[in-house]
């Protein structure tokens, strides 16, 4: 096993060799078309200031637009740079553009594209080792570039920063070793990106920011890369970064906006949605999830025919409520209203689950609720995609004793019971993936307040 692990160590320092021989070749090749006396002359600064979009109080995002990758190869089907950038547009602090066509499928053509869509920022992502290729992503319009200390020497780094700050460039400065970082830092990167991928073999450990970041002086950002796909990620390692950059974990879903809000936000929902206009309210908020309720003694039921109407007002991922119903029932109606879930509130055992996973569409998860009593229940069923633990049967408006929830794992656990604009906060800082909003954000049973559910979301 340690001689494949060596061999296997050695296969991809070999592939990290040759994406920087390719890139030699590309320079060759693309100086011979296209030389640098030819457009030099357009090239003119920079007037975004990466720095300065990057220095805020709060958690920042740097959003990547990424077709494919050597780990995964074709990550996008269908990219379209411009479409990618108008949801972007909304989230990211700064917008990241691969830029290598080999490896990457990517093309300096994306990033005027891109920055037309937007008011961030634009960072053009490539394997950069010669001042030709900085002038060349200025000129498509690039307001900053990525420098890898793990391609790069001093003298390399301190040439091209050079030329990147007079044309008013920022610059990420990747390292992902106790040496880079150190370099990082005696060279004067601003902006320190720490890469959780060992570009040696393509592992990922999230500990690795933990560790290379306490070194690092106050006065520097610092980007957390690689390996984030959810929220509860993010809150943990906001600790010890500023920021993250952000790929193929987005690129991958196929609703984008949602893809981002379950990193950036966590996967909330409203429940108990009875009309168009609050699952419009829901989504515009920050939803991920709507909740209909299709338990026919609930309050909040909500006859198949009209959810039509209220599913087809906001793209959320809809999710239906059932209690003890017939299998039967419930896939007909998950299939009538492509539902992205069902969630079973009742006494569902495991045999009427996975019965229930053979008859539903494959696309559609399984959620189960959980009532919390004195104990924590077990919830690693792995037919269950996602776990609600409630107060009672649900819709009660009142909460457990959330600590109860400390030392558990709640990676695929959403908080329900009594959530409201006042107590959200509290209820993400227990670690679970989200919560679930319904009583707490209603003016009576089924019509929600969008005073209230603005607020919710404003908590997160």
């Amino acid at each position: 096993m340690a001689i494949a692990a060596l061999v296997k160590n050695v296969e991809m320092a070999t592939v990290l060799k040759k994406i920087i021989e390719d890139k030699q070749i590309w320079l060759t090749e693309q100086q011979a078309v296209k030389p640098l006396a030819t457009f030099q002359s357009a090239v003119t600064p920079s007037d975004r200031n990466f720095y300065q979009a990057l220095n805020q109080p709060e958690t920042v995002f740097i959003l990547e637009c990424k077709k494919a990758s050597p780990s995964k190869g074709l990550i996008r089907d269908d990219f379209n740079p411009a479409n990618i950038a108008k949801v972007y547009n909304d989230y990211a602090s700064v917008i990241s553009v691969l830029t290598d066509e080999k490896y990457f499928q990517g093309s300096f053509e994306f990033l005027p594209i891109v920055r037309n869509e937007v008011t961030q920022p634009v960072l053009c992502k490539d394997f950069i080792i010669d001042e030709y290729q900085i002038y060349l992503a200025r000129y498509y319009q690039a307001d900053a570039i990525l420098l890898m200390l793990s391609v790069l020497n001093d003298d390399e780094y301190r040439h091209l920063s050079k030329i990147a700050h007079q044309l008013n460039m920022g610059i990420l400065t990747e390292a992902s070793t106790e040496s880079e970082v150190e370099r990082a830092i005696q060279l004067g990167a601003k902006v320190i990106g720490i890469n959780n991928r060992n570009l040696r073999d393509l592992t990922v450990d999230l500990n690795r920011v933990k560790v290379l970041s306490k070194s690092i002086p106050d006065d520097r950002i610092i980007i957390s890369e690689s390996g984030i796909y959810t929220h509860n990620q993010v809150k943990e390692l906001s600790h010890y970064a500023h920021g993250f950059l952000i790929g193929s974990t987005l690129m991958s879903e196929p609703n984008l906006t949602l893809a981002i809000r379950k990193v950036m936000l966590g996967e909330n929902k409203v429940c108990g949605l009875t009309r168009a206009e609050d699952a419009v309210n829901a989504y515009q908020a920050g939803a991920v999830y709507g909740g209909l309720i299709f338990v026919p003694n609930s309050a909040r039921y909500i006859q198949p025919i009209k959810a039509r109407s209220v599913i087809a007002s906001a793209p959320l991922n809809w999710v239906g409520v059932f209690r003890n119903e017939e299998i039967e029932t419930v896939c007909q109606i998950a299939k009538q209203l492509s539902l992205y879930a069902v969630q079973l509130h009742g006494d569902e055992d495991e045999n009427y689950i996975e019965t229930l996973r053979q008859e539903l569409p494959k696309t559609c998860q399984i959620w189960k609720a959980l009532s919390i009593g004195s104990t924590i229940p077990k919830h690693d069923n792995p037919l269950v995609s996602r776990y609600l633990f409630d107060n009672g049967a649900g819709g009660t408006g009142k909460c457990f004793d959330w600590t109860m929830l400390a030392n558990h794992n709640l990676n695929n656990v959403i908080l329900a019971g009594g959530i409201n604009p006042k107590n959200i906060k509290a209820a993400l800082a227990t670690g679970v993936m989200g919560v679930d909003l319904n009583s707490g954000v209603e003016v009576s049973p089924g019509i929600k307040d969008k005073q209230k559910i603005q607020a919710a979301f404003e908590q997160i």
